[in-house]
């Protein structure tokens, strides 16, 4: 009898690169909770999907925060990952991100340039308004899209890749992300998420060189994600 494949939502895969849409709550890559990994899980999907025999490559050019949903990129070989790589580090990866706050910013649109500081021993940034001593230089775009009863979502394009950049920096304006206790949101949401969602990416295919624009929907079972999936069809 054959294993069942692991419940993942796969948006796009081929022989280089596979893309999910991660749920809240799941790791991308190991870390002290010893919870089973995201990158795990897809190597199982692979190894069942294609009953391949021995250890799966996989590689994960990036990450996305625990409590965060949305879209994570893997690589199936070796020659892909080494080139998504260089395509993060040279900003050649271009993402969006949809955000629900509490508050309305000031403006209806905006950049946003801090400095931060990681904290390791809290696991936190601090945004600093000019440069300071070890901060790195975080910069983002943002802007009002759609206004709930009591909320708002913001479709946001960060163009550094900063420890916890959107969630400092959105703190930082007095716009802490729905549920997220570590920058400022006063109560958490019910399943332990914070609000924010990799959207979208577009980049190149590292092997094939053809423009690749992959989107994921938000969690349907969040009324206010509900809302926003059906007000915007990409």
């Amino acid at each position: 009898m054959s294993k069942a494949l692991p419940n993942i939502e796969v948006l796009f895969e081929d022989n280089h690169l596979i893309v999910v849409n991660k749920k809240s709550g799941d790791l991308v890559q190991g870390d002290k909770t010893g919870d089973k990994p995201l990158i795990d899980i897809v190597k199982d999907y692979i190894k069942i999907k294609y009953n391949k025999p021995g250890d799966v490559f996989l590689g994960s050019p990036h990450r996305i925060d625990r409590p965060t949903s949305g879209i994570v990129v893997f690589t199936k070989t070796s020659k892909a990952l080494t080139r998504m790589n260089k395509m993060f580090h040279d900003k050649e990866v271009q993402k969006t991100y949809w955000a629900i706050v509490k508050n309305k910013p000031l403006k209806q649109e905006d950049r946003l340039v801090h400095f931060l500081k990681k904290n390791h021993q809290k696991n936190k940034s601090v945004a600093y308004s000019h440069e300071y001593k070890d901060a790195k230089r975080a910069e983002l775009i943002f802007k009002v899209i759609h206004q709930f009863n009591n909320y708002y979502l913001l479709n946001i394009n960060p163009l550094t890749g900063r420890h916890h950049q959107i969630r400092v920096q959105l703190s930082t304006i007095d716009c802490p992300i729905k549920g997220d206790l570590k920058y400022g949101f006063n109560r958490s949401n019910p399943d332990g998420s914070i609000s924010l969602h990799a959207r979208k990416i577009e980049f190149i295919h590292p092997v094939k060189k053809e423009p690749l624009i992959i989107v994921a929907k938000p969690n349907p079972n969040d009324p206010l994600w509900a809302e926003a999936g059906g007000l915007f069809k990409d």
